[in-house]
């Protein structure tokens, strides 16, 4: 601060001041005393004799730190008691060192290290204690759950891998790698992997047990229709095979008028039942028969039998309603032509294009059976042909003349009637249909509409059903359908039995060629290209070849290649492609 002469002097050297002036350097000391307590960080002033002076201090200074010895952390340091190596006392585990600890402890003891696994010969089926017996491929993962769940212990430690050691097939052994981890002691946890072999034994699950006996089955489905033909069978068997609804039958035997399916449990049975109930107009029975009896703990053995049975009216058959079941399905002409059969009966009128379903309930109220089946259909050939212009769906309702094929040269008989098939039928076409001229029918049904006054001029001479197409040779088509595996019994078919059914499998193959909207319903499935060739080497000639140049019908229907499934089987997936 600057003195009476002008000249400045540091605030903190008092030794410049001079003695007369002493009292005011000690009030300018502690003033910068008060002023650096209750100032610090900003600046600061003090007043001297009246005169104000001020000073700066910088705050940013750093400031030397005194740095303090840090004194070294020492551990306890002991011997392990196994083999006398140096280890930190402090955190070994039980006085053992790394190396020991792996040594001593045994974290997989209790553990066995030979099991046996029990399998059936005949199913190929694992047993899983007590009693039950599961299906599992080799070295999948089923196999190596049951694997581990033989173990015993083995849930008090954790497992952290486990997969199979390939074997022999042919050894009868099966090895699996185990990785367990537990905590050994406080703070140590140990992983450890061993290996255990299970020895494969032989024993036969009590399903194979009985199929042995006489008492194979438990429980059977008689499915059952009363028709001349199988065309039903048929078309039943691809829907079966379509939703795989046979999967737990044990045998499946054909007898005359149908099928019988036998099960080993009452449960499937009743599942197979549901099934035809949802895809067919059935009635269904249920019966019992008492096997044995334990008078001791009063537990009784059953067999039970479904009794199923099928409307007898198929597709194309011609139907006579009774009057009062006409008037109550949408007052339809009593006779009719079906057209369709699912879970109802699809009737159709074809001098109107009226259509009307007959419910299964309603059917087994008051049953009827058919008036004429597809075996009594006659050819007759389209003269002339003249649509109306009604038209339902696919159905289109037209003006026809026929005349019958075998009257062709000997007679000039022609017919006049109504068809459904206007879009399908041309002049000189050959239809199939029904003559009712000159025929007699033996049907209460039928009788009670001749009499009707108001019905019986309504009876037409021909009901057409279906457009025929001429095959003259035996065709080799580039599709198949897929059959059940059958037992025919203990007698085979005679010759002429093997040859209608034959001639009905036929059939049911055209019908299935001809009808797109009844093959939408299967599974149809590529033909085995090694059969083709082998039929044509034979002389057979496709479809697609002779069929078309020596036949002359092009319009004969085909199936496209992409509504054909192709089969796991059929592919070969070889290391060499």
């Amino acid at each position: 601060m600057p003195d009476r002469n002008g000249e400045l002097i540091d605030a903190a050297d008092t030794s410049a001041i001079p003695n007369r002036h002493m009292p005011q350097r000690l009030e300018a000391v502690k003033a910068l005393r008060v002023a650096i307590v209750s100032n610090l960080g900003g600046g600061w002033g003090c007043k001297t004799g009246g005169t104000e002076h001020f000073l700066e201090m910088e705050i940013d200074t750093p400031v030397p730190l005194v740095h303090r010895t840090q004194i070294p952390h020492t551990s306890a340091t002991i011997l392990c008691c196994n083999c006398g190596a140096e280890i930190d006392g402090t955190t070994s585990a039980g006085a053992l060192c790394n190396d020991c600890v792996k040594v001593t402890v045994d974290i997989s003891e209790g553990i066995q290290r030979e099991a046996t696994l029990h399998t059936c010969r005949d199913c190929e089926r694992w047993l899983q204690p007590p009693h039950q017996w599961m299906t599992a491929a080799p070295e999948s993962r089923e196999l190596l759950a049951l694997c581990l769940r033989k173990l015993r212990a083995l849930s008090k430690v954790r497992i952290i891998d486990a997969s199979f050691i390939w074997t022999e097939p042919h050894s009868k052994r099966i090895k699996v790698k185990i990785t367990l981890q537990q905590e050994a002691f406080e703070g140590t946890i140990l992983q450890q992997t061993f290996e255990v072999e299970y020895v494969v034994a032989s024993q036969q699950c009590p399903d194979c047990a009985k199929s042995f006996t006489a008492n194979t089955w438990r429980a059977v489905v008689q499915v059952r229709q009363k028709v001349p033909h199988k065309r039903t069978f048929l078309y039943l068997e691809q829907l079966i095979l379509k939703h795989s609804a046979h999967k737990d039958t044990i045998n499946i035997k054909e007898t005359k008028d149908g099928l019988d399916f036998f099960y080993s449990q009452r449960n499937h049975a009743e599942k197979f039942v549901d099934f035809l109930t949802s895809v067919a107009p059935v009635r269904t029975k249920k019966s019992q028969e008492l096997i044995s009896m334990d008078i001791h703990t009063s537990s009784k053995s059953y067999k039970f039998t479904f009794s199923v049975e099928l409307v007898p009216i198929c597709k194309d058959d011609l139907v006579c309603l009774p009057m009062k079941l006409a008037k109550q399905a949408g007052n339809i002409a009593p006779l009719t032509l079906c057209y369709r059969v699912g879970t109802s009966i699809n009737l159709l009128d074809p001098n109107t294009l009226q259509t009307s379903d007959i419910s299964t309930p309603i059917y087994w109220r008051s049953p009827f059976s058919g008036l004429a089946d597809v075996r009594e259909l006659v050819e007759f050939v389209v003269m002339d042909i003249e649509p109306t212009g009604v038209q339902k769906g696919r159905f289109l309702l037209a003006e026809a003349t026929v005349a019958r094929a075998s009257d062709l040269g000997t007679n000039e008989t022609i017919y006049f009637t109504r068809t459904h098939l206007g879009g399908v039928l041309h002049p000189g076409d050959s239809v199939m249909g029904y003559h009712l001229t000159g025929t007699n029918f033996n049907n209460p049904q039928f009788e009670a509409l001749e009499e009707s006054n108001a019905h019986s001029s309504t009876i037409p001479d021909v009901i057409l059903v279906k457009k025929h197409y001429e095959r003259k040779k035996k065709k080799s088509r580039n599709w198949r359908l897929k059959r059940m595996n059958k037992d025919e019994g203990e007698m085979l078919p005679r010759k002429q039995d093997q040859a209608r059914m034959d001639e009905d499998y036929e059939h049911f193959l055209r019908d299935v060629e001809e009808d797109q909207e009844l093959r939408s319903t299967m599974a149809l499935y590529k033909a085995q290209q090694a059969k083709i060739e082998r039929d044509r080497m034979e002389g057979v000639e496709t479809a697609s070849t002779a069929e078309t140049e020596e036949t002359g019908a092009d319009d004969i229907p085909k199936i496209d290649m992409n509504e054909l499934l192709d089969e796991f089987e059929d592919l070969d997936v070889g290391d060499d492609q």
